[in-house]
């Protein structure tokens, strides 16, 4: 869809603090920035896509700098507007007295700071780029790691948008052949089999599942995991956040109770980030303070996506866990999904003699050691396994909303699939149920995105972005 140009905007686009370059970004109708910045740069004269020197002047006519201005004009821009920009020194100061002089120049033409991701917005709603392009930009600027980069980057490419154009106009193909012959009931045709709509309905779900699971893991590398270590006193687990963090991030002391507040690290295994919380150990106490971290614990504990239980190695060699160690066990039963992975880590393995079959490492159990660092590999590699990390080649960045709209189409293609397999059903039935499976995909690149959820995503932006 395509609008017509709005009132003139502006915003600094690179980052606060002092830097060797600093860029000023307009957008807006092409006489209007024309106007505002050649009473900057006291040169009427712009050269399209060419970066051309240029000097900066004050109102009274002093020189402050000098600068490249780039002129784009539209719609062969960003925004699909006329842009500006202005890169001169990047002092703090400079820019911000350019972005004065600007406003106090364009005030009566319009001229005003633009919102967060106001810029990325106007591409949006100039057809420049879809919505989850729009999201793979704040992505981008946002990445903690080259795996995350590398699937935002496709997703600015149109990776994902592509896969769920193709999806929807496949269901929206069969919905109209559906509906074209309910318009013609006098036809007399099998229509189902002549169609094979069950068999396309079976290959439409299938390819949806593909995208739900590719989606999960852009999820993953955007957001990450969260996992908690939780255990009782002096098992070890602020060495082993430090093992985890490759510093020593914690301190570690055989005094019980030491770590009385949450210490949060994040790590990338392979990529993927997890954010690894150390908590404070459970037991019955007195102290006033350690309470406080207890109960900051259980509120860890009841929003981690992983639970790290750390017990001591020797429990394990033991007929069953002791009384303190079933009582943590207990609080993570009932503070926690029962999907929600509880991984058993043996600590202090290095003080183990006894080596045999019952000690090794399993798929939610590992041994490990804090002091030699015996183990942590291995549940590293299980993290990841349990996170439910695929090594997939081209995984694109997503949202969580993605996910949402992904699984709430499946829902309507299970039911849609159920309708056609059932040869008493109403093909009227089943057609919605194509359309909302449609509109819900529709809803992730921004086809049918309510104004309001509009309004959510671009806040996140930066400003000038």
């Amino acid at each position: 869809m395509t609008v017509n140009s709005s009132e003139p905007i502006v915003a600094i686009a690179t980052a606060p603090g002092n830097s060797g370059i600093g860029i000023i970004r307009l957008s807006g109708e092409d006489a209007t920035l024309k106007s505002i910045v050649s009473r900057l740069v006291r040169d009427d004269k712009f050269e399209p896509r060419k970066v051309v020197l240029k000097k900066l002047f004050t109102p009274a006519g002093e020189q402050i700098d000098r600068a490249l201005i780039i002129y784009f004009p539209a719609p062969f821009s960003y925004t699909g507007e006329t842009v500006i920009e202005i890169q001169a020194h990047g002092g703090q100061v400079l820019l911000t007295w350019l972005m004065e002089m600007l406003e106090e120049i364009g005030k009566d033409q319009g001229l005003r700071l633009a919102n967060p991701g106001e810029f990325t917005e106007r591409a949006f709603l100039n057809g420049k780029m879809d919505i989850v392009q729009a999201e793979a930009v704040a992505d981008i600027i946002d990445a903690s790691s080259r795996n995350a980069l590398r699937a935002a980057s496709l997703s600015l490419k149109g990776e994902f948008s592509k896969k769920i154009h193709e999806l929807a106009d496949e269901l929206i193909h069969l919905r109209v052949e559906v509906e074209a012959i309910l318009d013609f009931p006098e036809e007399e045709i099998d229509f189902v089999s002549e169609y094979k709509c069950q068999q396309r309905t079976e290959e439409l779900l299938a390819a949806l599942n593909n995208i739900l699971d590719t989606a999960q893991q852009g999820v993953a590398l955007r957001e990450g995991f969260r996992a908690a270590i939780v255990g009782q006193t002096n098992v070890g687990k602020s060495s082993l956040l430090n093992q985890l963090a490759g510093e020593d991030i914690a301190i570690v002391s055989a005094v019980e109770g030491t770590t009385r507040d949450k210490i949060q690290t994040q790590i990338l295994i392979n990529g993927i980030p997890f954010f690894i919380i150390d908590t404070a150990g459970i037991r019955d106490t007195g102290d006033e303070v350690e309470k406080i971290g207890i109960d900051r614990a259980k509120k860890e504990i009841s929003t981690a996506d992983i639970i790290l239980h750390v017990t001591e190695a020797t429990s394990a060699l033991a007929s069953q866990e002791d009384e303190k160690d079933r009582k943590v066990i207990q609080l993570i039963e009932s503070l926690t999904h029962p999907d929600i992975p509880v991984i058993t880590v043996r600590n202090k393995a290095d003080l183990i003699e006894r080596r045999d079959s019952k000690n090794v490492s399993r798929e939610t159990e590992v041994f490990t050691s804090a002091v030699t660092g015996e183990g942590i590999e291995s549940l590293k590699k299980i993290l990841l396994k349990t996170a439910g990390w695929k090594d997939k080649e081209s995984v694109f960045i997503a949202r969580e909303r993605h996910v949402r709209s992904l699984k709430e189409a499946r829902s309507h293609l299970e039911k849609a699939l159920f309708l056609i397999s059932s040869s008493d059903q109403p093909l009227e039935l089943y057609a919605e149920e194509l359309r909302l499976a449609a509109d819900k995909l529709g809803e992730i690149v921004g086809k049918t995105l309510p104004d309001d959820l509009l309004g959510m995503i671009f806040s996140g932006f930066c400003i000038g972005k």
